[in-house]
C-alpha cells in the first residue's frame, strides 16, 4: 500500500480520497479550505499533510486549473523524495501538462495527468472513468493507486488525459445543448419533453444528457448533478484553445463555447443542468 498525499478536498476529491483510504493506503490531505479539511480528518482515518509528513509515494492534485496546480507543486517538489510519482487528476490543460511533465523530470519526479469522468455519484461509488496520461512505466507503477478510484486507462503520452477529458467534456457539453434546444422547440409546437426523451432514447439522438439528465435533474427542477456550469463552460474552453493551439479550427466548438460561457456570466455558480432554464 501507497503513502499518498491528496490536495484539494473538494465535491470529487472528498469521495476519492476517501475511496483510497478504504482501499488501504495510507493519506495525507490538504485543502485550501481549512474547514474541509476538518470535516475530512473528522471523517476519515488520515492525516493533515505537511512539513513533517511529506515522504510519500504519491502525491495526487484534485484542483481547479493548471495555474494552481503547478503553484502548488511548486512548493512542494523541492521537499519530495526522488522517484516520487504525482498524479494530477484536475482538469488542467494539455499543453501546460506536457512542460510540467519534462520540468518533474529534471526535478527527478514523475508525472501522470488522469482526470475524470462520472460526477460525484461515481467519485462516491469508486467507479470513476479515468483518463491517464504518462509513461508506461509510470502508469503501471500508479495503476494500483487509480483502481482504487476507478477504471484508469492509459491513453497516451503526458498531456493525453487531459486532453481527452476536454475533448470529452465539448462533445458532451455540444450534445447537451442540442438536446435542450430541442426540447424547447418541441415543447413550444405542442410535445411533451417527456414523451420527447423517451422517444430520443429509443433513436439515434439518443446521448447522456437524454439516458442520464433530462429527466433526472432537467424537466423536475432539480438541477442538482453536482457538476457545475463553471467547470463544464472551463472544460470547453480547453478543448477549443487546444484546437486553436494545434491549428484545429473548430466552427462548432466556438460556438459551443460562447453558449456556455454566456450561461456562465449569468450564473457562475450554476448547476450545468441549469442551462435547459437558462438557454
Amino acid at each position: 500500500m501507497a503513502k499518498i498525499a491528496f490536495i484539494g478536498l473538494g465535491m470529487m476529491g472528498s469521495p476519492m480520497a476517501a475511496n483510497l483510504i478504504g482501499a488501504g493506503h495510507t493519506l495525507r490531505v490538504r485543502d485550501a479550505n481549512t474547514a474541509g479539511q476538518y470535516e475530512f480528518l473528522a471523517a476519515n482515518s488520515a492525516q493533515a499533510l505537511d512539513e513533517s509528513n511529506l515522504d510519500v509515494d504519491v502525491v495526487i492534485t484534485m484542483l481547479p486549473n493548471s495555474k494552481i496546480v503547478e503553484s502548488v507543486l511548486g512548493e512542494l517538489v523541492p521537499k519530495l523524495k526522488p522517484g516520487t510519482l504525482i498524479i494530477d487528476m484536475s482538469s488542467s490543460e494539455p499543453l501546460r501538462t506536457r512542460a510540467l511533465a519534462e520540468s518533474l523530470k529534471e526535478s527527478g519526479l514523475a508525472l501522470l495527468d488522469a482526470p475524470v469522468s462520472g460526477g460525484q455519484k461515481r467519485a462516491i461509488s469508486g467507479t470513476l472513468a479515468i483518463m491517464v496520461g504518462g509513461d508506461e512505466a509510470d502508469f503501471t507503477k500508479g495503476q494500483v493507486v487509480l483502481a482504487a478510484m476507478g477504471t484508469p486507462v492509459r491513453v497516451g503520452p503526458a498531456g493525453a488525459g487531459h486532453a481527452l477529458k476536454a475533448l470529452n467534456n465539448y462533445v458532451s457539453a455540444a450534445a447537451l445543448i442540442a438536446t435542450v434546444e430541442a426540447l424547447h422547440i418541441g415543447e413550444s409546437f405542442g410535445l411533451d419533453p417527456a414523451v420527447m426523451t423517451d422517444v430520443l432514447n429509443t433513436s439515434t439522438a439518443r446521448n447522456n444528457t437524454t439516458e442520464n439528465k433530462v429527466k433526472q435533474f432537467m424537466l423536475n427542477g432539480a438541477y442538482n448533478s453536482a457538476f457545475s456550469l463553471g467547470l463544464l463552460a472551463k472544460d470547453v474552453g480547453i478543448a477549443v484553445s487546444l484546437g486553436e493551439k494545434l491549428g484545429e479550427p473548430m466552427p462548432l466548438g466556438s460556438s459551443v463555447k460562447s453558449v456556455w460561457d454566456q450561461a456562465n456570466d449569468k450564473a457562475p455558480r450554476a448547476d450545468h443542468t441549469e442551462l435547459y432554464r437558462l438557454l
